[in-house]
């Protein structure tokens, strides 16, 4: 009998959990059913996958040899159903665009405003997406482009800029730092900053705690996150200060009350650029990126602008 996709992915969640109690929570299941599932696939086999005790359960040297197999056709399955959706996609003349922390409506007007003008038949749909983790192609999977501050480069991944900007840092009203009109980077090195989750891309994590000025790693939240609603519950906690682009800090100073956003003048700035797969299908992005082209090319001295002027 031919081995079906949930199948597998019911063996690979187990072999992952070790536990058969833990699998069917996280894959919503009873867990006999479960346990007749993963029987019925050793029985189709022919083989034992797992070998199971008091604790819990353990691969057979079988199953080491299998699950491998199983992850990479789950893979190839997710690979083969994304493409046809992103296929789906073009040919209905739909754009999905991911996003970190505002909808690119609000952060870039102009970019789309003059692109639902070129492309009046074009559907724009928006995705908010959780900050860059693992690889930016797997991170990119379920969109055809993304905006925010530059992520990850990879060889098969391609950047557009579509606006420079100073970065800023978000504090509490009451801090000390929060009546100055602007800050140094020497100011706030020293700082408590809030924590991204260790899933996130190191480098665009530590660029928002200026460890690319430090040069290694920040003193950070006990709490970590991993999505932009996330972040905004720590930054109203008040329990440190991040640093994030310009016009973001600008909205959330509007969004979150007893917050303040001050420049910070003499760090290296924020890309905010589209993300996209060099592979891509979809005709839409070709055409959302030269039109990004255009907008930064005519804007390239507002986007030098420092908050303050940003703020006007």
């Amino acid at each position: 009998m031919p081995l079906r996709l949930e199948q597998l992915r019911y063996f690979v969640t187990v072999a992952e959990e070790g536990q058969m109690t833990r699998a069917a929570r996280k894959l919503h299941l009873a867990q006999p059913a479960l346990s007749q599932a993963i029987a019925q696939l050793e029985s189709e086999l022919g083989i034992d996958l797992l070998v199971r005790h008091a604790r819990g359960v353990t691969l057979t040297p079988a199953g080491e040899t299998f699950v491998p197999k199983a992850r990479l056709a789950l893979g190839a399955a997710k690979d083969a159903s994304t493409t046809a959706e992103r296929l789906a996609r073009a040919a209905a003349s739909i754009l999905e665009v991911g996003f970190v922390g505002p909808p690119p409506p609000l952060n870039v007007p102009e970019l789309f405003a003059v692109f639902a003008d070129e492309h009046p038949d074009a559907h724009i749909s928006y995705r908010e997406l959780p900050f860059p983790n693992g690889s930016t192609a797997s991170w990119l999977a379920d969109v055809d482009v993304a905006f925010c501050h530059r992520p990850l480069s990879e060889p098969a991944i391609r950047l557009q800029a579509v606006r420079v900007e100073p970065r800023a840092v978000v504090m509490p009203a009451e801090h000390p730092l929060a009546g100055r009109e602007a800050l140094g980077v020497e100011d706030v090195l020293a700082e408590t900053f809030l924590g991204y989750h260790a899933a996130v891309q190191p480098l665009w994590a530590g660029f928002h705690s200026f460890d690319d000025h430090r040069g290694g790693p920040a003193v950070l939240t006990d709490r970590r996150v991993l999505t932009a609603p996330q972040m905004l519950a720590l930054m109203a906690s008040r329990e440190g200060i991040a640093a994030i682009p310009a016009s973001d800090a600008r909205i959330v100073e509007q969004v979150l009350r007893g917050i303040v956003a001050i420049p910070v003048t003499d760090a290296d700035p924020a890309v905010l650029s589209l993300t996209w797969r060099s592979e891509a299908r979809n005709p839409l992005v070709r055409d959302l990126v030269a039109t990004a082209r255009t907008v930064a090319g005519s804007d390239r001295e507002a986007m030098a602008q420092p908050l303050s002027a940003l703020q006007r």
